[in-house]
């Protein structure tokens, strides 16, 4: 596709399900690549030998401060003005490349090597740069990290070297502690960081590689249905003590349907579909995806009262946003149901596990919760594979009855008349 690339032209074009290359009609070799993660970068493309010789592409640099399109437009011209001179500008990147720090690759990384992450990951692994990865090793020339210095980072990461405070804004404070949790997932990052170097060819090999990480257990913790049993008691509490309804409701369909916290309260209701019975989420974690309901979550949904004027299920009263209590309110329920461990995302990790030992597939568990990965998935083969199955028709169904068995209304009683035309009895 070949079109004038200017600001209007830029801003005007949408992420596809793959690469998307605009090339320039005026300024050959100058060009756009929008990823599908919606990531505009300038390119340039050029040969340095005769026709026949084959093409090398120079990333300019991601569409936004510092590069604009006419800013782009004139590094591209400065690059082909060296080509006309026999210059290969992508060699010489590469040399300057074999002289970066860990904190230059980093840089890079983010500017180059994050085209298909979402912004939430990619602000994460910001922080996990900044705070652990830079001032521990950021000053490292990237060709001369180790095993061993990737293994003594960790340690360093885990006994709370960089552990600090961080001011979020003019009242926030970011509290740092570090911790084997943290090590493992900041290693993680860092070996993925060392993949994208090899691949640019700023060094052979990744010295992260084989490095053995401490086991991640942030993931372990699902609710018996003892504690299910618990957790109901104290959302009845809860209500009648005056609770904020948006807490219990959103906690509720946290359990029922295995989202992600920010998926429910970022809800419109746009993306419920009463008559096929599920949720069809815009965005999230892994891109657009649908997520199958069950009646008891239907039902939740179906006694949430619309607001005007907001398109949020869960609408802020405050502001034109969404509701944000939910985890303060969780702090309160969670105490009465004696779950101090318990975290929000724990109910997503409830959800699997209730279908795993019901003897459901882990393909279909992975289905209703969509993860793009199925080693994800695999963390619940241990409950699957489990003799002493706990015997349930669906998910939502085993986790109603648990959570409903004191409540005075059952979430799975009627499906109010007023609805029934939605097709979900």
């Amino acid at each position: 596709m070949a079109t004038k690339i200017n600001t209007r032209t830029v801003n005007g074009l949408k992420a596809a399900e793959k690469d998307q290359f605009i090339w320039d009609s005026e300024l050959k070799g100058f060009g756009l690549k929008v990823t599908p993660a919606g990531s505009k970068v300038y390119i340039v493309q050029y040969r340095t030998g005769g026709r026949g010789s084959p093409t090398r592409r120079y990333t300019i640099g991601k569409h936004g401060a510092p590069w604009t399109a006419d800013k782009a437009r004139n590094k591209a011209l400065s690059i082909l003005g060296d080509v006309a001179d026999g210059l290969d500008p992508q060699s010489d990147k590469s040399s300057e490349r074999q002289a970066f720090t860990v904190s230059q690759l980093c840089d890079l990384y983010l500017a180059e090597g994050c085209e298909t992450k979402k912004a939430s990951t990619i602000a994460t692994d910001k922080g996990r740069i900044e705070r652990h990865i830079k001032p521990l090793i950021g000053n490292k020339r990237v060709k001369d990290l180790t095993a061993n210095d990737i293994r003594r980072f960790m340690s360093d990461v885990a006994n709370g070297k960089t552990a600090t405070k961080v001011k979020t804004g003019k009242h926030g404070l970011a509290r740092v502690k570090g911790g084997k949790g943290t090590a493992t997932r900041t290693v993680g990052l860092l070996g993925g960081i060392l993949s994208y170097a090899v691949s640019a060819g700023i060094i052979p090999s990744n010295p992260a590689q084989g490095v053995q990480r401490y086991p991640d257990k942030r993931n372990e913790r699902y609710l018996s249905i003892a504690e299910l049993n618990r957790l109901g008691e104290a959302l009845v509490k809860a209500e009648k003590d005056g609770e904020h309804p948006y807490a219990i409701q959103a906690i509720r369909l946290l359990l029922l349907t295995g989202c992600r916290k920010s998926e429910v309260l970022a809800l419109r209701w746009d993306e419920v579909d009463f008559e096929h019975g599920c949720l069809r989420l815009k965005d999230s974690k892994t891109g657009q995806k649908v997520v199958l309901l069950g009646a008891p979550a239907l039902k939740v949904l179906d006694e949430i009262a619309e607001v005007e004027g907001s398109d949020y299920v869960f609408p802020s009263l405050k502001s034109a946003g969404h509701y944000v209590g939910l985890p303060k309110a969780w702090v309160r329920i969670r105490k009465l149901a004696k779950l101090d461990d318990v975290r929000l995302h724990d109910l997503r990790h409830s959800f699997a596990s209730v279908g795993a030992s019901a003897g459901m597939g882990l393909q279909m568990v992975g289905k209703l919760l969509g993860h793009a990965d199925p080693k994800t998935t695999a963390r619940y083969a241990h409950i699957a594979d489990d003799p002493a199955r706990v015997a349930a028709n669906s998910i939502s169904g085993a986790i109603n009855a648990a959570i409903s068995e004191t409540s005075t209304v059952h979430l799975i009683d009627t499906i109010p008349k007023s609805r029934k035309d939605r097709g979900y009895e």
